[in-house]
C-alpha cells in the first residue's frame, strides 16, 4: 500500500490544482472530533473545511468538461487504479472505452466512483484501500484535479460490496426485529467507521422505503419495517450512525419503493398510493433523514401518478424531485439517482436522454449509466444547445463540492494501512455484531418444548436447506456456516446442501438422511406455496423426526411451514446472523426479536396469521 506521508505532499498536490483556494485554509492532520458515547465523530470542525465561498471560486475556475465530470459517479472494473487484471482491462475498454480508473477520471474527470463485488473492487480490505487511494492519486495528479467522492451500497444484511473480514452486521430488517435505535444507530456507526477507513466516504444507506408488500421483489428484508414510524425512527438512527462515522449517508429510495410487486431493475413499476397514503406510508422515513441532517438522497425509477400524472419515473420527475423533496420537504442536499443502468428507468426515454431529464427534474448525481460517453456527451450538449444552463450544473456541482468539502476530502483524502488495521474487522466490531445480531432473531412458532436444543437430547442433527450465494461473496454457504456453528457447540452434524428447488431425488435422499437423528434443522429461502422447499419440509415431518426451519431471508416462509416444529426468521443468511440463530436454538442466546411486518396466511392473504410485533420466548 502506499505510504507517503500525508503532510506536504498532499498539500502540494491540492495546492497545484483547482483545490487551492479550498486547501489554503484546512489542515492536513485534524483528528476526529468525539461524539457521544465516545464514538469519534468522524467530522472535522467546520474551521477546518473550506468555505462555500473558497468552493465558490473553485468551480468559478473549472471548464464546463470538468463541471459535467463531477455530476457523475461511475463503476470501473479491476482492483487497482492503474495496473487492473488483463480481463477488467478488456471489460472497461467494452463497457466505458477506458483502461483503468485513471483514465476514466483523465477522460471524463468523473466526480464519484462507486465499488462493486461483481467488478472486482473489493478483494480484500488493503487492497480497497489501496484502490482509493489510487483513484485519489490519480485524480489530485492531473492539472485543476479534485477529490473523488467514493461509493458503494453497503446496507449490509443481503446487500453487501465489503465482505469479511469487514464487519458484517444485520441488515435493516433483522434491526427493525431487534427494534433497538441504540442497536441500529451503533450498527451504522461500526459499518460507517470501516468504510471511511477504507476510503469510501458515501453508503447509499440506510434504506428508507415502508415494506408494506410482502410480495416486493426488490426491497423486502431491505426495509426496517411495514410500520412508517419505525422506519423513521431507525432511519434517522443509520444517518447519525453513518455520518458521525464521517460517511455520507444516503436515503433511498424517493418517494417510497415499498410497495411494488415490480423489480425496478427489471421494468418500471408504478406505485398506486394516493397522495395522502403516501403522506402518511411513504412519507415519514425521508422527512426523518432530512430532520437528521442526511447528506444524500437517492431516488426511485418509479411511477406514482398521484405526485406527477405525466408518469415519469420519479428520477425524472421535476414535480417529485424539486417540487415535492426540495420545495416542500425543504431538502437541500444532494440528490443522486439510482443506478441509470436499471431498465425501469431506461423504458421511456433514450440512455441519451435520461441524464439530462434527470437534471432538468433536481438530480445532482448521476450514478453508473450504461455508457458515460453517451450521457457526459449528452449533458454537454445540452448545456450547449441551452436546454441545460450552465448556472443549473454550478447548483449540482457546488452540492458535490460541499458534501467533499464536509466529509474531509479536501483536507484529507488518503487512508492508511494503520487505519485499516485498527478499525476493520477488529475484535470489539466483531463481538457487537454478534450481539446485536442475538438480539434480533426471532421465534415465529414452536410446539412441544422442543426448543432449545439440547446436546443430551438432541445430539445428532441433521442440517439441509437453501444456499444462496453470499452478498458479498466472502461468507457461507449457509448450511456450512450452520453446522460449524452447531458442532462448536458440541453436536454432531451430517450436513446436505438441498437447494432453492430440491428435486424429489433431493428430497428422498434427505429424509433418507434424517433417519436416526434427533433433529432436522432446514434453512428456507422464500418459501411459496406448492415449492420444492415446502414439499421437502413436510417430507422431513412426516419422518417424525422434530424440525426445525431457519428462514433465511424471507420472514414471510413460516404461513407456508406449517409442519415445522419451530421456525425462526433470521432475515439473512449472512454468517453473523447465521451464528446468532444457532446460538439461539442451542440456548445460548434466548429469542428476543419481534415480526416488524406483518405474515398473511397462506390459505387467505387477505387475513393476519401474525401481526407486527409477534415473537415467542422461551
Amino acid at each position: 500500500m502506499h505510504h507517503r506521508s500525508p503532510g506536504t505532499s498532499r498539500r502540494a498536490v491540492l495546492a497545484a490544482g483547482a483545490g487551492a483556494a479550498a486547501a489554503a485554509t484546512v489542515s492536513t492532520s485534524a483528528s476526529a472530533a468525539v461524539g457521544p458515547q465516545g464514538e469519534a465523530s468522524g467530522v472535522r470542525p467546520a474551521a477546518r473545511r473550506p468555505t462555500r465561498a473558497q468552493l465558490r471560486k473553485l468551480l468559478s475556475r473549472m471548464s464546463l468538461e470538468e463541471k459535467v465530470g463531477q455530476l457523475f459517479v461511475m463503476r470501473v472494473y479491476g482492483h487497482t487504479a492503474t495496473d487492473p487484471d488483463p480481463a477488467d482491462v478488456d471489460a472497461n475498454l467494452k463497457e466505458l472505452g477506458v483502461r483503468d480508473a485513471a483514465e476514466l477520471i483523465s477522460t471524463y474527470h468523473v466526480g464519484g466512483i462507486i465499488y462493486f463485488t461483481w467488478a472486482r473492487n473489493t478483494r480484500d480490505p488493503h487492497q480497497i484501500a489501496e484502490l482509493s487511494n489510487g483513484i485519489q492519486r490519480a485524480s489530485l495528479g492531473r492539472r485543476n484535479g479534485l477529490p473523488v467522492l467514493i461509493s458503494t451500497d453497503q446496507e449490509h444484511g443481503i446487500v453487501c460490496r465489503v465482505g469479511a473480514p469487514a464487519t458484517l452486521l444485520p441488515g435493516a430488517m433483522a434491526l427493525g426485529a431487534g427494534g433497538s435505535r441504540t442497536d441500529t444507530r451503533r450498527a451504522a456507526h461500526i459499518a460507517g467507521a470501516e468504510l471511511a477507513a477504507l476510503g469510501i466516504l458515501q453508503n447509499y444507506a440506510p434504506d428508507a422505503d415502508v415494506n408494506v408488500n410482502p410480495a416486493n421483489p426488490v426491497i423486502g428484508v431491505r426495509s426496517f419495517s411495514s410500520d412508517p414510524q419505525v422506519v423513521a425512527d431507525l432511519v434517522a438512527a443509520q444517518v447519525k450512525g453513518y455520518q458521525g462515522a464521517g460517511v455520507a449517508s444516503c436515503a433511498k429510495h424517493f418517494p417510497g419503493h415499498g410497495d411494488t410487486t415490480t423489480d425496478s431493475h427489471e421494468a418500471l413499476p408504478t406505485i398506486h398510493h394516493t397522495r395522502e397514503e403516501w403522506e402518511r406510508l411513504d412519507a415519514p422515513p425521508f422527512r426523518a433523514a432530512i430532520a437528521a441532517g442526511i447528506d444524500s438522497i437517492m431516488t426511485a425509477h418509479i411511477v406514482v401518478p398521484s405526485l406527477d400524472p405525466a408518469e415519469d419515473p420519479a428520477t425524472l420527475s421535476r414535480p417529485i424531485l424539486t417540487g415535492i423533496l426540495r420545495e416542500e420537504l425543504g431538502y437541500d442536499g444532494v440528490v443522486v439517482t439510482d443506478s441509470l443502468g436499471m431498465e425501469g428507468v431506461r423504458t421511456k426515454y433514450g440512455d441519451d436522454r435520461v441524464p439530462v431529464l434527470a437534471l432538468l427534474a433536481g438530480v445532482d448525481q448521476l450514478l453508473n449509466p450504461p455508457s458515460i460517453k453517451v450521457a457526459y456527451d449528452a449533458v454537454l450538449a445540452a448545456v450547449r444547445d441551452g436546454e441545460l444552463t450552465e448556472e443549473r450544473i454550478d447548483t449540482s456541482v457546488l452540492r458535490v463540492l460541499e458534501l467533499k468539502a464536509k466529509r474531509g476530502l479536501f483536507e484529507d483524502p488518503y487512508v492508511t494501512r494503520r487505519e485499516v488495521d485498527r478499525t476493520v474487522g477488529v475484535r470489539p466490531h466483531l463481538a457487537e455484531a454478534d450481539r446485536i445480531a442475538e438480539r434480533t432473531t426471532t421465534l415465529l412458532a414452536h410446539r412441544d418444548g422442543l426448543l432449545p436444543l439440547s446436546r443430551r437430547t438432541h445430539r445428532d442433527l441433521l442440517v439441509v436447506g437453501a444456499d444462496p450465494a453470499s452478498p458479498s461473496g466472502t461468507t457461507g454457504p449457509p448450511t456450512t456456516t450452520l453446522t460449524e456453528e452447531l458442532t462448536g457447540l458440541g453436536f454432531r452434524v451430517t450436513t446436505l446442501s438441498t437447494g432453492t428447488a430440491p428435486t424429489q431425488a433431493v428430497i428422498d435422499a434427505a429424509v433418507a438422511a434424517a433417519g436416526g437423528k434427533d433433529a432436522v434443522v432446514v434453512g428456507t429461502y422464500n418459501v411459496a406455496a406448492g415449492s420444492a422447499q415446502q414439499k421437502l419440509v413436510r417430507a422431513l415431518a412426516a419422518t417424525g423426526v422434530p424440525v426445525v426451519a431457519l428462514a433465511i431471508r424471507n420472514p414471510y416462509d413460516v404461513a407456508h411451514l406449517p409442519e415445522a416444529d419451530a421456525v425462526l426468521a433470521t432475515y439473512s443468511w449472512t454468517d453473523v446472523e447465521l451464528r446468532a440463530a444457532v446460538r439461539v436454538l442451542a440456548g445460548r442466546a434466548r429469542p428476543r426479536g419481534k415480526l416488524p411486518v406483518p405474515v398473511q396466511r397462506a390459505d387467505d392473504p387477505s387475513r393476519e396469521l401474525l401481526p407486527v410485533g409477534f415473537g415467542l420466548r422461551y
